[in-house]
């Protein structure tokens, strides 16, 4: 068993994945882009299906001319506390790749599989990093699509929000019991082998 972050593994893990998670208060420091880039670096190398690497992320960081455009992608109740974020991201994934010897592309199923590796890939850098990742499915993407003119073979999967762990009386109180490494279901109850059985 591991253990770390008030959370234990059922099984030896190593302790990343146990100290990785996602607050909603942040600091306000600013995101050098190469740490951010550094992040997106670990995305890139994440598996894919024919490795067609469908993933794509457009960002923005807190005090450039991108950042309050950005805010505007986010619902209400996620600008409210993510404005205090160093940055957005959007995740994208590409419907389609060009299989190997073919000369036109083709659906990719794995689309959104793949790119939740190279999610998984980021958030985890960051944690490494001593940063912190929030993914947030309450976005606004058809606003999305026509601010950042993404064609429709791009599905518009989540933001994510980035920062440094801040101190959670910045949240409002309803919050504030939320910010906490959240646990996880016993494994049972998400495994089984051989058949369909949960």
């Amino acid at each position: 068993m591991t253990a770390s972050n008030s959370r234990t593994a059922e099984h030896p893990i190593d302790r990343q994945f146990l100290e990785r998670w996602s607050p909603r208060a942040f600091t306000q420091d600013t995101i050098p882009e190469s740490t951010l880039l550094t992040f997106l670096e670990a995305a890139r190398w994440a598996p894919s299906s024919y490795n067609s690497q469908p993933w794509r992320f457009v960002y923005a960081r807190r005090d450039t001319e991108h950042w309050t455009r950005f805010l505007g992608f986010l619902n209400e109740f996620n600008r409210g506390w993510a404005q205090h974020a160093a940055a957005i991201l959007i995740v994208l994934s590409k419907r389609t790749f060009t299989p190997p010897g073919a000369a036109t592309e083709a659906p990719l199923a794995s689309h959104s599989f793949d790119t939740g590796a190279a999610w998984g890939y980021f958030a985890l850098q960051a944690s490494l990093s001593g940063w912190k990742a929030h993914g947030l499915a309450g976005i606004e993407r058809e606003h999305i699509r026509a601010e950042l003119a993404i064609p429709e073979e791009y599905a518009i999967e989540a933001a994510v929000a980035i920062g440094r762990a801040g101190d959670k009386a910045s949240l409002p109180e309803a919050l504030q019991k939320r910010e906490t490494p959240s646990p996880r279901n016993p494994l049972p109850t998400i495994v089984a082998e051989g058949r369909f059985a949960l």
